[in-house]
């Protein structure tokens, strides 16, 4: 009686994956079709550009804090029409090694500002919200502590907007300060390469509800103020403002060429914390607009669906991991897949072309880097339980606590900060998913066990992949606490 209901789940659960494998080929049919659109950038003269704010949001990021603040000021941009805010909220040093930087730039004719806060109202949201108060430029510049922006960057960007006024925000793509520290490394920046040279890329050039990533992006302030600025009911405050922008007819613009360096998180303890917030405040704006999207007549019907999917992507963990619970008992019971689920893999094939692709149309000798495909395909698999943990959080309870990426390398990039605060390194606090990780790892293994002992081979590269990206995430984790 139960295997009618299991193998439904099975069916349901693969056919869901499947439908995000469609949106992989609705992605890589817009991407070869548009591929080739470029976006050079206009010629003005010093005296016609506009005044620029650039604002750095900081917490507790004492060791990234100076070269941040030292690559905005090394921007190449007219000294009068250029204002710089370190927007900190910071609880420990960092405020002073700010302030003291501050201060020096000041001395040296920057007009540059300390904006601290003594709590930490509507987080990141909050402290931009706060500040806009203050700021002066007709267009603002986001960086986040983990980057380095170019010299060049205000000026491959802030040209685009002078000749279109309906143009409300430019978004750069994230380049990589440390790619090959390590496979963990390595393995995002095949995943965020894939995101912006072949998502956002769609996105943009397709009118695809295009969004900002949050940092390293320009806004117009008047599309930020009409779009209702930045608010905090949703832990990817990013992607609330540039839905809200979209649906009031702004147009948005991303430079695939323009690169803008930043640091990825060089611990799984850091990556599952990022994912787990993006997860979280993806699934938030599903659910905030998603009836305004639907409902939103100036956008035709493919452009909604790819906003929604896009929007529910991190929904594939969730339906990975009931995949696995149901698939598990289904071997023991010499449950054998339909035919059907050969075409909801063939589905699956679209989502790794646009990995590749990424690779092959940024780099010279893409072939080399695809050695780190594996990393990234069992790091993946290890994030569900922590992923689909904050979906369930963003459905069930409207209260976020927004968790900081620690970031900073403190062992190879900042000994002599770290030397000099022995103590007070940026750690996560112990997190219990690490057990369902473990328990997930040994359930596949079971499974791996079954495929081989019943002669069912079907499954065993999907009980393996689980068993070692579930048990590698969870011993990682595990090694890095202790």
């Amino acid at each position: 009686m139960i295997l009618p209901w299991l193998s439904t789940l099975y069916i349901l659960a693969a056919a869901g994956i499947a439908v995000f494998g469609i949106l992989g080929m609705v992605t890589l049919f817009h991407y070869l079709r548009h591929r080739h659109e470029t976006y050079p950038c206009p010629k003005v003269a010093d005296i016609d550009l506009p005044s620029v704010t650039v604002q750095l949001p900081i917490y507790n990021e004492r060791f990234v804090v100076e070269r941040l603040i030292s690559a905005a000021v090394s921007l190449d941009y007219p000294r009068n029409r250029l204002q710089i805010q370190v927007i900190d909220d910071s609880t420990d040093d960092t405020t002073e090694i700010a302030a003291a930087q501050v201060k020096r730039y000041q001395k040296r004719g920057f007009d540059i500002q300390l904006l601290h806060r003594s709590n930490r109202l509507g987080f990141k949201a909050g402290a931009l919200g706060s500040a806009l108060k203050t700021v002066h430029g007709e267009f603002i510049a986001v960086f986040d502590a983990d980057f380095q922006p170019l010299p060049d960057f205000l000026r491959n960007t802030i040209p685009h907007f002078l000749s279109d006024r309906k143009l409300g925000m430019v978004q750069t793509r994230w380049g990589h300060l440390n790619p090959f520290d390590s496979q963990l490394t390595a393995a995002q920046t095949i995943a965020l390469d894939k995101h912006f040279a072949m998502e956002q890329t769609v996105r943009h050039r397709a009118q695809m509800f295009p969004k900002f990533n949050g940092s390293a992006g320009v806004w117009r302030r008047d599309c930020l103020v009409d779009a209702g600025g930045w608010e905090f009911d949703t832990v990817c405050e990013d992607l609330c403002l540039s839905t809200r922008a979209i649906l009031k007819d702004w147009e948005f613009l991303y430079l695939n060429e323009v690169v803008s360096p930043a640091e990825l998180p060089s611990t799984i303890s850091a990556y599952k914390n990022q994912q787990s917030r993006w997860a979280k405040g993806s699934t938030q704006c599903l659910v905030k607009f998603g009836p305004a999207i639907l409902q939103n007549p100036r956008h035709p019907l493919i452009a909604k669906g790819y906003a929604l999917l896009s929007m529910a992507g991190y929904t594939t963990h969730l339906l990975l991991i009931l995949l696995l619970l149901v698939q598990v008992p289904l071997i023991y019971l010499n449950f054998r897949p339909p035919m059907l689920m050969l075409v909801f893999g063939l589905a699956g094939l679209a989502q790794p072309a646009l990995f590749v692709m990424g690779q092959r149309d940024l780099y010279s000798k893409w072939w080399l880097r695809l050695r780190y495909f594996p990393s990234l395909l069992l790091i993946a698999i290890g994030l569900a339980p922590s992923n689909t943990r904050a979906i369930v959080q963003a459905l069930i309870s409207r209260q976020h606590t927004f968790v900081r990426t620690p970031k900073g390398n403190p062992v190879s990039q900042h000994k002599t900060r770290l030397l000099s605060h022995p103590k007070q390194g940026y750690r996560l606090p112990v997190d219990w998913i690490v057990v369902v990780e473990l328990v997930l790892a040994v359930y596949a293994s079971l499974g791996l066990w079954l495929c081989i002992a019943s002669g069912n081979f079907g499954p065993i590269l999907f009980m393996a992949t689980c068993a070692i990206g579930f048990g590698y995430v969870a011993l990682s984790s595990i090694r890095e606490q202790l």
